[in-house]
């Protein structure tokens, strides 16, 4: 289950009401690669973690990695051209802070 929501992404986006339901499906495909796409990074899955039963609520720093994902995934769909660059800095720094090492 995305540990974020489609209205969520759309309010990261700046989305308008008059833009409707059409782009619902892609990024919904957003978020979930989003998320697991963060997941992979940390080394476990979110909500294995946090926001179930006797568990500490989702951190909003990975609430907002997933949705800066999702927004930066969806804004810069082609993966080659002139602006390609490499996911955004704060995802990376947050990842970071939450990353689990086993050795």
């Amino acid at each position: 289950m995305a540990i974020v929501t489609l209205e969520q992404v759309k309010e990261q986006l700046a989305f308008t009401d008059d833009l409707g339901t059409t782009d619902d499906a892609l990024l919904g495909r957003k978020i979930a690669a989003a998320q697991n796409h963060v997941e992979r990074l940390l080394g476990f899955k979110i909500e294995a973690q946090f926001g179930g039963t006797d568990q500490e609520a989702v951190p909003p720093a990975l609430v907002e990695a997933v949705s800066q994902l999702a927004a930066w995934w969806y804004e810069s769909r082609e993966a080659a051209g002139p602006n390609v660059q490499e996911i955004p800095f704060g995802v990376q720094e947050v990842v970071r802070e939450y990353r689990g090492f086993s050795f």
